[in-house]
């Protein structure tokens, strides 16, 4: 595979802005949008999965509306512990390392935000290792009622074999659970390691002194 084929989007291209780009821009700019069904402009801003950074193309993940499957699932690996705490933040206080905010929403199949949705993370520290101890860079979470959720942990560092990359369970109320693996554009290991997939790409860009990604699950309910 050549070095720039594993990061080529594989979902088809869109015309316009999508029903969920414009109830996500509602969302955002609060019920004079909803009615609108846009920003004052006119025009829809983009989902955290329509921008593209630093040259990159990540494969879109499917718009609820275009006949395409749900985020896909990934597995879940050996390091996993249930009964993480709830907590928005899991930086282990006095660990160092490059600051990642991670933010998006939910969305079920036809387009609806879903509130009250279990995200379960967990990840390797910035030094590459996972505790199996306790709960550090581990916690849940649930979306807002406008189906939002923000993440604030420190960038993952890398140890033999995988990419960088988070994990999560996404769990919509009376709903299955989704396992998958989250990645980073422009890492060289996206090329070598079996387990990437372009459509779990986040858009990364630099905020700050760190940096903030962006991504919007959707799920089959």
């Amino acid at each position: 595979m050549a070095a720039t084929d594993d990061e080529q989007p594989t979902a088809r291209r869109r015309h316009g802005p999508s029903r969920k780009s414009v109830l996500r821009a509602a969302m955002a700019a609060g019920p004079a949008a909803v009615l609108l069904g846009a920003g004052a402009s006119g025009a829809a801003p983009a989902l955290a999965r329509d921008r593209r950074g630093s040259g990159e193309r990540p494969a879109l993940t499917p718009s609820c509306d275009d006949g395409d499957d749900p985020t896909p699932p990934q597995t879940e690996g050996p390091y996993f512990k249930p009964n993480s705490p709830q907590r928005d933040s899991i930086v282990p206080p006095g660990t160092w390392g490059t600051p990642l905010a991670v933010s998006g929403f939910v969305f079920g199949r036809d387009c609806t935000p879903l509130a009250h949705v279990l995200l379960d993370w967990w990840q390797a520290d910035p030094d590459g290792a996972y505790d199996n101890a306790g709960y550090r860079f581990r916690g849940h979470q649930y979306t807002d009622a406008q189906g939002a959720f923000r993440l604030a942990t420190l960038r993952p560092g890398l140890y033999p074999g995988r990419t960088r990359h988070l994990h999560v369970k996404v769990q919509a109320p009376y709903s299955r659970v989704v396992t998958t693996q989250l990645y980073f554009p422009g890492e060289p290991r996206n090329r070598t390691d079996p387990i990437f997939d372009a459509r779990l790409l986040m858009n990364v860009r630099p905020e700050g002194g760190g940096q903030a990604g962006s991504f919007d699950f959707v799920l089959n309910v």
